[in-house]
């Protein structure tokens, strides 16, 4: 199942959730009022003071570092077009003869590059065939290189220079990668929906006191708690949700027009 599809569900979960155990806790508060009128609310100031403060601050770091990884992730994005496009400069130090089947292998690979993300928006198998292509691709390259750099007109300064270029622009593929499977532990999310749960039992405990429920709170409430874990989990992954990276990708496709 899309994991945006599953953020989205859970959302709505968590905000019908929320309504629901606002109810339970009006309820249940209303119960113990009538039973204990006097003690119904003797210390559950702080109790409420530290659920709703550790609710804040799981969302704060959740989200703080959900943003640092999505711009992490347009860095890359920029590293990697800058290094195919250091190779695809230095490869002009190769012998003439060397360099056709080496560019068209380049073109290949970055036509190859742009389609792992393109596909992984709608099949993440796909994007992974992709991807193991474009792996292919930089090993027929590496090998090419190599061989061109070993040719009697190939000066070994020029080829040591391609080869280090070349082999940054691999490494930038692997961290690409990685950083998409960078997300937090499955608990992280568990635990937040769980404390957004328990602080809507708490806030409805509190609202006993009025005779009629005050709907923009509630409303609110719920919205709010149920936005902010939807953006959270919509920044872990953008190239499937609403928050998107995908603008930057058209460094690499003006550096792949460049190179036609």
């Amino acid at each position: 199942m899309n994991k945006m599809l599953i953020a989205a569900l859970l959302a709505i979960g968590l905000f019908v959730g929320i309504l629901i155990l606002l109810e339970v806790g009006r309820r249940f508060g209303g119960k113990r009022l009538a039973l204990d009128p006097e003690g119904a609310r003797a210390g559950t100031g702080a109790v409420e003071g530290a659920i709703f403060a550790l609710v804040g601050l799981l969302i704060a770091f959740t989200f703080s570092s959900a943003a640092s990884r999505f711009d992490a992730r347009r860095d890359l994005i920029v590293q990697e077009t800058n290094a195919i496009g250091t190779v695809w400069l230095r490869l002009d130090l190769l012998p003439a003869s060397a360099q056709p089947a080496i560019r068209e292998s380049f073109r290949q690979y970055v036509d190859s590059r742009l389609e792992v993300y393109r596909k992984l928006q709608f099949d993440v198998e796909a994007a992974r065939a992709e991807l193991a292509k474009a792996t292919a691709l930089q090993g027929e390259i590496w090998t090419r290189a190599v061989a061109a750099g070993r040719l009697e007109d190939a000066p070994p300064p020029a080829t040591m220079l391609l080869l280090s270029a070349l082999n940054e622009m691999i490494d930038i593929t692997t961290t690409r990668t990685i950083a998409t499977q960078m997300h937090p532990p499955i608990v992280i999310y568990g635990m937040l929906v769980g404390l957004a749960l328990a602080s809507a039992l708490l806030a409805g405990y509190g609202m006993v006191g009025g005779k009629s429920r005050n709907w923009l709170h509630i409303l609110g409430f719920a919205t709010v708690m149920a936005v902010a874990v939807y953006v959270i989990i919509d920044l872990e992954f953008p190239r499937l949700g609403l928050i998107r990276v995908d603008a930057f990708d058209q460094a690499l496709v003006e550096l792949q027009a460049s190179m036609k």
